[in-house]
């Protein structure tokens, strides 16, 4: 049997359906027989076809053609039977779609089944039986059964033949659906008694190649005379009815009429033949009412044409045809079915990047077939139509995981009908990630504390950043980021752990050396490529109380004394010196308080609390003992607090030799003394005699050169602190409010002292050093005496503390 193939493009201006290909095959043909290279008709590669998943789809349908991937061929799976595919209708063809994947593409395939003659003619009876008037006049017709081929065209029936033929000839008569009617007419008068029965062969031959033939007996019985036959009110009768009719429902009436008289005159109708299944669905009543017998479907057959004979008592007969419309109604919902669809779609995926590729079909006609689709609101996504009954998912806008990482989109198809029917698909979308979101802080930026004294590794606060991305792409890292504090990398200071941002503390911090710093740490995902943000964070620390108090004054030193004088004039509330002290902590750590440890007599001072001065209680009496030590003890306000101790000497004296033999023994033992003695007498002889000797000459100018050229050189008296002249008692919290002036006077010689005469303050400072043999020096605070160079007095004293100064420097020679 030889095959055709015909092969044709459509090019379609379409994003997903493209070429549409056709082939025309005959039915009947073996299963794995070929219906077309469809690789080389596409234009496409077989391995392409491979790699992108190529797959028929058919809806629906029965699966009669395959796709052979390995060659690229269309095979046959199943034979077809084009009759039983199609029945009647022309042209008969198979459609589907064959899809890709990656991207996706769908290509409409039609394969066309032309029809061979495998089916021969047959009638629904193997014989009939006529009876025949001797009286029936010649030319009088005889309705014949028609023979069914399911073949078409030429494939289909053509004519019949009647053999023999002696009193019959056989008519036909081509109708509007093509098929052929064919009649028996009397050429021969009948005579019962010459031949009341005879037998004829009917012959239905078709046009194909082998010729198929189908046969049937017709019998015939010669009767008395009925010369009427019956005749129909219309030679075609049309009627309609809605398809899924209740059964029972009548169709339409025939009607016949027979001019003969009693029995000749009663006409019966029967249906005479139909296609076939047509018999199961109608039957007509004696009265001539077609009745429905079975469930019709307009989406099967949209009309029926019935043959109706009328025959009377006598056997005479007439025909006619009822033509039936089937009325549709909107029965059937829209069919759905997904060709290609995809389980996900990246988040940074361009606008109208097909999702899913659908075919939607309403087997209704007209408006009832109309069908359009929608998608639920508020999402991304847009179904368009690409062709007829083909539809495409698409994107209409960004896409962000983070906002919905899944998408439920529902696909709703109704038709037009009314009421209007409608059916539904929900396809499940994943939003796959990128890396498109940096790691956010929880904070702009980040304050921590930490006690100074801190044990190295110490965890100090905790940075947190979430990344809004998914799996490794939300993955944070926690770096610290090159800096300096003072020169230094911060690295030494600080470090950061990289999965959870804890800070740790590398080093001990010291309060008094750096208070706070200030760094940055970068947070860094794990996508590629890697995004990262930075946040500023600053460290502050905390003071303890690691510092004792520091005293400023009275200096305490090893080898010098300082006493402080107080006349015993002096009254209640008298302001003796002041207690001056500094804290290198910091708030409360640095708050000082004074109080008075010990004393020689505690009813005579009192210490500040706050401000450290030492003042007199009541009044100095003449009992009083000269040399008074006080003990003062300065505390800070730390937990647990710390704190130091100042001695203080004062002497209660109105003059400096009534207190120069208490203050001689303060630092000097016993042996030292003694030899001090025999050379202070020896030293004193000495001196004695060079002073009556230059005394007169050159006393008053020697003693005003050394004021001037030596008052900074060749004494090793310790500090002599003085209050400012505006001195003014202040209250405060025990820290130094106030400058203070200190001079000091030394020699290169550790056991040589000099003095220095500076203007008298408001207050009296008595100043002893054990190493200078007692020497004491009065600064008066009105006007000293020295200012008056040229008066006797002066002259005088200057002597006397010429002789003062050669003790302290012969003295340690001596020795």
């Amino acid at each position: 049997m030889r095959r055709q193939v015909l092969l044709f493009f459509s090019v379609l201006c379409l994003s997903s359906v493209l070429g549409q290909v056709s082939y025309s095959i005959p039915e009947e043909m073996a299963k794995g027989s070929l219906v077309g290279n469809i690789a080389q008709d596409l234009g496409l590669d077989v391995k392409r076809l491979q790699a992108r998943r190529a797959r028929i789809h058919t809806g629906d349908s029965a699966e009669y053609i395959q796709l052979n991937k390995e060659k690229g061929l269309l095979i046959i799976k199943e034979k077809i039977d084009r009759e039983a595919l199609c029945g009647q209708t022309t042209p008969c063809a198979l459609h589907f779609q064959i899809a890709l994947e990656n991207p996706i593409e769908i290509f409409p395939i039609t394969v066309e089944i032309t029809d061979i003659n495998d089916n021969a003619p047959t009638f629904q009876k193997d014989q009939k039986n006529i009876e025949i008037s001797e009286s029936a006049v010649i030319g009088s017709k005889f309705m014949l059964d028609k023979a069914i081929d399911p073949d078409i065209g030429l494939n289909g029936l053509q004519s019949y033949a009647l053999k023999p033929n002696d009193n019959f000839m056989i008519k036909l008569h081509s109708q509007s659906d093509g098929v052929k009617k064919a009649e028996m007419i009397l050429q021969k008068p009948l005579d019962r008694e010459k031949q009341e029965f005879t037998s004829l062969l009917l012959t239905a031959v078709d046009g194909g190649e082998p010729q198929r033939s189908g046969t049937m007996q017709i019998h015939i019985t010669v009767l008395d005379v009925n010369d009427n036959a019956p005749v129909f009110t219309q030679t075609v009768y049309k009627a309609s009815v809605k398809e899924n009719s209740l059964k029972g429902t009548i169709i339409t009436k025939v009607s016949a009429s027979d001019a003969d008289k009693g029995s000749n005159g009663e006409v019966s109708y029967t249906i005479s033949n139909s296609m076939i299944g047509t018999s199961n669905l109608f039957h007509i009543t004696e009265d001539g009412h077609l009745i429905l017998d079975g469930p019709i479907d307009f989406e099967k057959a949209r009309n029926y044409e019935i043959d109706v004979e009328a025959v009377d008592q006598g056997g005479l007969s007439d025909s006619s045809k009822v033509i039936i419309d089937v009325g549709d109604i909107n029965d059937n919902s829209p069919v759905i079915n997904m060709i290609s669809s995809s389980n996900s779609v990246g988040e940074d995926s361009p606008y109208n990047t097909v999702v899913a590729v659908m075919s939607v079909n309403d087997p209704d006609s007209e408006e009832n077939g109309k069908v359009r689709c929608v998608i639920n609101k508020n999402i991304p996504f847009t179904i368009t139509s690409t062709s007829s009954n083909f539809y495409s998912l698409v994107t209409d806008s960004e896409l962000d995981r983070e906002t919905a990482s899944e998408y439920n989109i529902t696909v709703t198809c109704s038709d037009e009908g009314v009421p209007s029917l409608s059916s539904s698909v929900t396809l499940t979308l994943q939003i796959s990630d990128v890396n498109d979101n940096a790691p956010v802080f929880e904070r702009s930026s980040y304050e921590a504390y930490i006690v100074e004294n801190n044990t190295p590794g110490l965890s100090i606060f905790t940075v947190k950043a979430r990344d809004a991305d998914w799996n490794q792409n939300a993955r944070v890292s926690y770096i610290l980021e090159d800096s300096s504090v003072n020169g230094v990398p911060v690295s030494s200071y600080v470090s950061v752990s990289a999965d959870s941002g804890v800070i740790h503390a590398v080093r001990s911090f010291d309060y008094e050396q750096i208070k706070d710093f200030q760094f940055r740490v970068k947070a860094q995902d794990g996508g590629s490529p890697p995004l990262s943000s930075n946040v500023s964070v600053k460290i502050l620390i905390q003071d303890q109380n690691d510092n004792p108090p520091q005293v400023l004054y009275p200096v305490q030193t090893g080898g010098s004394l300082v006493a402080e004088m107080v006349p015993r004039s002096a009254d209640v509330g008298y302001l003796v010196t002041k207690v001056v002290a500094v804290d290198v902590d910091s708030g409360q750590n640095a708050w000082l308080s004074y109080k008075l440890q010990k004393a020689t007599d505690r009813a005579l001072f009192e210490v500040g609390l706050q401000n450290g001065e030492i003042r007199t209680i009541r009044q100095v009496t003449d009992k009083d003992a000269v040399k008074q030590r006080l003990t003062v003890i300065v505390e800070d306000n730390g937990q647990p607090s710390r704190s130091a101790t100042v001695i203080v000497n004062v002497a209660v004296a109105d003059s400096f030799p009534e207190v120069l033999s208490e203050f001689t023994d303060f630092s000097h033992d016993k042996e030292y003394n003694d030899n001090l003695t025999f050379y202070l007498v020896l030293a004193l002889a000495v001196v004695s005699f060079l002073f009556i000797t230059c005394l007169v000459v050159i006393i008053s100018v020697k003693i005003y050169r050394w004021r001037q050229s030596r008052i900074l050189y060749h004494s090793s008296l310790p500090v002599i602190p003085y209050y400012p002249p505006r001195y003014s008692d202040t209250l405060g919290t025990g820290t130094l409010q106030h400058v203070y002036n200190y001079e000091v006077c030394r020699t290169t010689d550790s056991r040589k002292s000099d003095c220095k005469f500076g203007r008298a303050g408001s207050q009296n400072v008595l100043i002893m050093d054990p190493s200078s043999t007692g020497t004491m020096q009065r600064i008066q605070s009105e006007k000293s005496i020295l200012d008056e160079p040229d008066s006797p007095l002066e002259v005088g004293y200057l002597g006397f503390i010429l002789v003062v100064n050669c003790l302290h420097m012969f003295v340690p020679c001596i020795i």
